[in-house]
């Protein structure tokens, strides 16, 4: 059977900038199934994981960024010229994240290699839509041995983005993926983050499928309710099976989604700021489900880069 190429859906967020208020924030967590309903995912004290069963340690605590919790998140897909004038609308407001100060231009480098399993359930669910979904990657920022990679679990809930993050060094990333607890020697980390990022691995059998990487700008608010914008540019992935995390190397394809283009994100944790609502209204933007994981497998299948094949839910 040929396999059924997958169309990649933009649609409105539509969400009500004015009125929309993060407070009270979000209880309870499911993994989507494939039909959309719940399945609990084991909590870290319900270890599955093989390779001996070994016990889960206590987890140490961590202060976790709010930002980086719990958040509203939009996108946007603006042209280049639209990009600069955006950028000149939220510098009186916001300043240049820690990253962008440092990088001329503002620009900086991210890579994240996305898991999923054998048979793409998850970039399945992006590309489908689904409100409650998750998604699982390796985030680097270099290619250093000595900085960190991170173990990261983003999941939506309806409207609502979590993301925890685990910090792991790059000499432990292929044994943690074969699900071996390797406790952290010279470095601290988010064990509870860590240990659950391998349950999910384990709970659907995910390895790695591919690499995104690209260029950000980020600017930020530092006031209690906490704002960020950010514009991803140059926008490539490469298809592997390696638990590598890297941005150099052969093989990479751009994704034409942000050829002249770029993804512009909006997030919040609080209350939606009324200068963000006269920009959305000023340059007529519209907020649409973007998803580079899902974009870049799509095309990746579609243009016969090794890609490898999606079939719908719906057919098989």
């Amino acid at each position: 059977m040929l396999p059924l190429r997958l169309n990649y859906r933009r649609k409105q967020d539509n969400v009500d900038s004015r009125k929309t208020d993060t407070s009270r924030g979000v209880m309870g967590l499911a993994a989507p199934s494939e039909a959309g309903q719940a399945v609990v995912v084991p909590s870290p004290s319900e270890n599955p994981i093989g390779h001996g069963a070994q016990k889960t340690r206590p987890a140490k605590k961590v202060v976790v960024d709010g930002m980086l919790a719990c958040r509203y998140e939009m996108k946007y897909l603006v042209t280049d010229i639209e990009a600069a004038e955006i950028t000149c609308y939220v510098r009186p407001f916001l300043e240049y994240d820690k990253y962008s100060k440092l990088q001329r231009g503002g620009m900086y480098p991210i890579v994240s290699l996305y898991l999923d399993s054998p048979d793409l359930r998850l970039c399945r669910e992006s590309l489908f839509g689904l409100k409650n979904r998750f998604k699982l990657r390796i985030r680097s920022y270099t290619d250093e041995p000595e900085y960190p990679r991170f173990f990261e679990i983003k999941r939506r809930i309806n409207r609502v983005i979590l993301k925890s993050r685990a910090r792991v060094m790059d000499r432990d990333v292929a044994t943690l993926l074969g699900g071996r607890f390797l406790p952290p020697q010279g470095y601290t980390t988010d064990e509870a983050a860590l240990n659950q990022f391998q349950l999910y691995v384990a709970a659907i059998h995910a390895g790695p499928v591919i690499l995104i990487r690209y260029l950000r700008q980020a600017f930020e608010s530092s006031s209690e309710n906490r704002v960020r914008v950010t514009f991803d540019r140059e926008l490539c992935y490469k298809v592997t099976g390696e638990p590598v995390v890297s941005l150099g190397g052969a093989g990479w394809q751009y994704n034409d989604l942000t050829v002249g283009c770029a993804i512009l994100e909006i997030k919040f944790t609080g209350c939606y700021p009324e200068w963000l609502s006269r920009m959305v209204r000023h340059f007529d933007l519209e907020a649409r489900s973007i998803s580079k994981f899902a974009t870049s497998m799509e095309q990746s299948h579609r243009l016969g880069f090794c890609g490898p094949a999606m079939r719908s839910l719906w057919n098989g």
